[in-house]
């Protein structure tokens, strides 16, 4: 099958397969333009609506896990805030402040490898109170967790587990080395049998190849996946990864356009490294067939200024005045 068979397959709202998406790999960066116009449509068909998240930094630093990219880790000299989980006025106050600017999701992010007790009943009583008060949904991004864990999150009122699997099952052992890909999976899982939305996808740019990026796809189309976070690596120094490449904006439309198409009814999210990688065609990734993004701030580096991205909804007619 050549590319212009599996476009039209596309555009008919079939999800492209891993084999059907290598032979479009095989075509970039020539045909970019035409396979992006195919995502775009996509997107449109497939009645992906705008979706805006924020996220805050709860919880920071000292973590025991040795990711090889991330400056939170225990594990490396990285500079990176360092605080205990912060208190509940403070989620709440977050949570208020990004209602108001339209976000659909609020994301709690902790670093470590799963929450301690005391912690893990501090963000359930937060989360009761910001589910019953405030008009944003809820998400979590607390490391590994169990399905009794997951079911509790439920009930206090998330709406969803965010836990991305990082990269694919083969290269992940180059990632990490202190938790297995397995054990990412079982969360993803948890997450889902216990009847959440699962946020879940990678960083692109660790040195992977496109098969690894298309094995990532794949396992997240069996996890039943239903939103993809996009993260394009920003090398932080004190890492080991602080001299790997920033991916071009090519790479990273790219890999947006071939994400859509893999899987054309999910939320495909634009998060960490936008600003980097994109700078100059952040517009771009909706006709790539990105349906949303995260606004403002990082966990631990600076996004764009709140109103630059509130901003650029407004352009393409994606937000109301």
């Amino acid at each position: 099958m050549d590319c212009k068979k599996i476009l039209e397959r596309a555009e008919n709202g079939a999800a492209l397969t891993r084999d059907e998406a290598g032979i479009l790999v095989a075509g970039l960066p020539g045909r970019l333009l035409e396979i992006m116009s195919t995502a775009g449509l996509v997107r449109e068909k497939g009645g992906a609506k705008p979706f805006t998240c924020g996220i805050i930094n709860a919880k920071s630093g000292r973590c025991p896990e040795d990711c090889r990219f991330c400056a939170q880790s225990a594990s490396y000299p990285a500079n990176t805030p360092v605080h205990p989980l912060v208190a509940e006025e403070e989620l709440y106050q977050r949570a208020l402040f990004l209602a108001e600017a339209g976000a659909n999701y609020m994301g709690i992010v902790c670093s470590g490898a799963g929450p301690g007790r005391e912690d893990f009943e501090r963000i359930l009583k937060a989360a009761r109170r910001i589910s019953s008060e405030v008009d944003i949904r809820l998400c979590a991004s607390i490391g590994g967790l169990s399905l009794e864990q997951a079911e509790r999150m439920k009930e206090a009122g998330f709406t969803s587990i965010h836990h991305n699997l990082e990269s694919s099952r083969s290269y992940f052992p180059q990632l990490c080395g202190t938790h297995s890909f397995e054990q990412r999976l079982e969360t993803a899982r948890n997450a889902k049998a216990a009847g959440l939305r699962l946020c879940c996808c990678g960083i692109f740019g660790l040195g992977e190849s496109w098969e690894q990026r298309l094995e990532l796809s794949e396992t997240l189309t069996e996890l039943d996946a239903d939103s993809l976070p996009l993260n394009f690596l920003n090398p932080i120094p004190g890492t080991p990864m602080a001299g790997q490449e920033v991916l071009s904006a090519n790479e990273a439309l790219s890999i947006t356009a071939i994400m859509r198409l893999m899987h054309p009814k999910r939320d495909i999210l634009i998060c960490s490294g936008r600003n980097r990688s994109l700078a100059g065609w952040e517009n771009a990734i909706f006709f790539a067939g990105a349906n949303g993004f995260m606004l403002g701030d990082y966990l631990t580096l600076p996004g764009n200024p709140l109103e630059k991205d509130l901003d650029i909804l407004r352009t393409l007619g994606l937000r109301g005045e």
